[in-house]
């Protein structure tokens, strides 16, 4: 079944793959393009400098119109990841936009302001 969410998740998929973001990657799991599996290493000279974190993404039939669930599945210590690694970052929540696609949502965990020290 495609409907403009799976399609949309498609085109970011085909995205990622051909222009992948430094330090980041992200891929739907086998048996869902719904449910991604993300990796970010840590940006140079921050203290999780070296660092590598997965995260997972769930999308639902309303993306890009809401934002997925992203959650930190490795442990992180930071003000703004709680412990079952959800994250509060501003685009995930009251300023999401539809334009954001998944590389913007993964580069924007790895550099947003509360991430470095």
């Amino acid at each position: 079944m495609s409907t403009p969410a799976r399609k949309r998740l498609m085109r970011d998929f085909k995205r990622l793959q051909q222009d992948p973001p430094a330090g980041i990657s992200g891929a739907p799991q086998d048996n869902s393009i719904m449910l991604w599996n993300a990796v970010i290493f840590g940006p140079d000279d921050t203290p999780w400098d070296g660092g590598t974190f997965k995260l997972t993404l769930q999308f639902t039939e309303d993306y890009p119109n809401k934002p997925p669930t992203v959650r930190f599945v490795s442990r992180m210590f930071h003000p703004n990841i709680y412990a079952d690694g959800s994250i509060c970052l501003d685009i995930l929540q009251n300023q999401w936009s539809p334009i954001y696609d998944v590389a913007a949502i993964l580069t924007s965990i790895q550099v947003f302001d509360s991430f470095l020290p």
